[in-house]
């Protein structure tokens, strides 16, 4: 009752404007820190060719990073959600020097891994704090649109390479992002009184509802496992593959980016959808939309079509980042008493997918060409749609 009381005495504008400011922390600490390895792929081969063969491994431990900081922050955010935004802000920092000179394999995984962390800590943090500083008539949509920061992050990334494309650089112009938007951030959180208490309506409750919202989160986290795994092809060995052995030259990588971000944008609509056509449809849109844009990036390679490869591109971005939004609003239906954590459970489970999937598509890359990674990647999708059936019976 604290924070519905609270929320009547927080301007619209305040409120919107913390919104917009974790919308730029998602940007940093996704759509740079965390993403921008797969990104700069080729520039890594071209400059730093010995921290090639490790990529898939690099890539892994970032995700794995990322479940290890969200398992942290889903006791740290419940009684203090503004340290979680500290953290964000100083591994997702950290990490982006750390690339910027790595030459060293080890040097590097321990980077990325460190970079990794600022999303994990973001993400749990942010859920429950937009909860409280949003009218609650709007909180959906407000997820929804600090969501897509991932969307604009990819696309600041892609103009980045596309104006800076050389390492040290412009990972130093994201370490720089990403502490600016950590500051952004704690100027709208920092003299608030009722997120400290954020998680005490849940700190006592009984064990019977938090199994049974642990048991809830069971099928949606199958289903973003499967999804996870499937993704993680193109996060890290999208331009690669594209560039390697597709129709893309290294000048247009950063376009690649963009599109992805452009149709990550389209996340914003998706709080609408889901009220338009239920949790489940929004689920099956998403799902569907990242299986074609597999597809299509197989046919681009076959093709040489470029412009098939921005659409697929561009259909993949809408597709995930419809499907982060679709999982925080699952977990807010599932766990109503604590949200973060259940955004931090179903997450945790989509970076574990990615994580395995990483090293596996890493060492599968030497055995199979585009084509067949395509339909194992699709298969992976459309297995990650179908199991958020196994919900309604």
């Amino acid at each position: 009752m604290a924070a519905v009381s609270t929320k009547a005495t927080v301007g619209h504008g305040s409120g919107m404007g913390a919104v917009v400011a974790g919308m730029l922390l998602i940007a940093a600490t996704y759509g740079m820190a965390r993403f921008g390895v797969g990104l700069f792929a080729p520039y890594l081969a071209a400059d730093r060719p010995e921290l090639l063969p490790v990529l898939g491994w690099a890539a892994g431990a970032q995700f794995t990073s990322y479940a290890l900081a969200a398992t942290l922050a889903a006791r740290l955010v419940a009684h203090a959600p503004r340290r979680g935004l500290i953290l964000a802000g100083v591994t997702a920092t950290m990490g982006c020097l750390g690339v910027a000179v790595a030459t060293e394999p080890a040097l590097f995984i321990i980077a990325v891994f460190i970079g990794g962390m600022g999303g994990g800590f973001a993400s749990p943090a942010l859920v429950p704090i937009i909860d409280v500083v949003v009218a609650p008539g709007l909180s959906s949509t407000a997820q929804s649109v600090v969501d897509t920061g991932t969307a604009v992050g990819v696309i600041a990334s892609g103009l980045l390479v596309w104006a800076l494309p050389v390492v040290g650089p412009a990972w130093c112009l994201m370490a720089l992002a990403c502490a600016a938007s950590m500051i952004a951030m704690w100027q709208f959180v920092r003299a608030r009184t009722d997120l400290a208490s954020t998680g005490s309506r849940v700190s006592r409750s009984a064990s019977v509802p938090l199994i049974g919202a642990l048991r809830s989160l069971v099928i949606p986290g199958v289903a973003a496992l499967l999804v996870g795994a499937g993704s993680s092809l193109l996060w890290t060995f999208g331009p690669l593959i594209l560039t390697e052995s597709g129709p893309v030259v290294s000048e247009q990588v950063g376009w690649l980016w963009i599109a992805l971000g452009l149709g990550g944008l389209l996340g914003t609509t998706t709080g609408a959808v889901v009220q338009r056509i239920g949790r489940l449809g929004g689920w099956y849109v998403c799902t569907g939309g990242l299986a074609l844009a597999s597809v299509g990036i197989a046919l681009s390679v076959s093709t040489g079509d470029l412009w098939i490869a921005y659409a697929s591109m561009a259909a993949f971005g809408a597709g995930y980042m419809g499907l982060t939004t679709v999982l925080i609003l699952w977990a807010r239906q599932a766990w109503t008493e604590n949200p973060g954590a259940g955004t931090t459970v179903l997450f945790i489970a989509l970076a574990t997918g990615q994580a395995l999937g990483s090293v596996g598509f890493g060492a599968a890359q030497g055995l199979l060409t585009p084509g067949p990674l395509a339909v194992l990647v699709a298969g992976l999708r459309l297995g990650g749609g179908l199991a958020a059936v196994a919900g309604r019976r």
